[in-house]
């Protein structure tokens, strides 16, 4: 016997996500609550430049109390297609459009509690085409060696769990170079 909906409750919509409170019926017959945070679905991007280095994003983030570096990302606009976001997001938060996006992957984020699903796209053939950026977002933009960014992300040295999964992702499709 699978989980059943037994009712579902909007809490509170904010601007980026809602959340929702679900009862359910376990497979044992049981009642219990789980609380959802819904959200519309993301990208994150490895853009690449001609040089083998990846720009990364560094930015406070207000949740964790500091600034992370972290690759590009961003929310979709509605229903718009991953392919839309990932060629808008690049253009507002690193300055560069990729003349090549391939998407390599997706995830869920944190699926015990979020509907969250996230594109990961590798973004190449980059050339500067900025869009404005978001009036909450202060960045900045790092280039680092490919080879480097592997590293650090496998000596712990990047706490953002979306970095540390694309960067996984991303492996194979890297030229090897030290």
């Amino acid at each position: 016997m699978p989980f059943e909906l037994i009712r579902s409750e909007v809490l509170m919509k904010g601007r980026a996500f809602t959340i929702r409170r679900d009862t359910m019926k376990t497979p044992t017959g049981a009642e219990t609550k789980f609380d959802i945070v819904e959200h519309g679905g993301s990208v994150i991007l490895i853009p690449i430049d001609s040089d083998g280095n990846i720009l990364f994003v560094r930015q406070y983030r207000h949740a964790a109390g500091i600034e992370m570096l972290e690759l590009p990302a961003g929310t979709r606009n509605g229903d718009e297609p991953f392919e839309v976001c990932a060629a808008r997001e690049i253009r507002e938060e690193t300055g560069m459009q990729a003349g090549k996006l391939t998407q390599i992957g997706s995830f869920y984020l944190a699926p015990g509690y979020s509907t969250e699903y996230m594109g990961v796209f590798l973004a190449e053939d980059l050339s500067e085409n900025p869009l404005e950026a978001d009036e909450d977002e202060f960045l900045s933009v790092e280039k680092i060696p490919a080879h480097e960014a592997i590293q650090m992300a496998e000596r712990g040295e990047m706490p953002d769990a979306k970095s540390l999964a694309a960067l996984l992702m991303v492996k194979p499709y890297l030229k090897e170079s030290k």
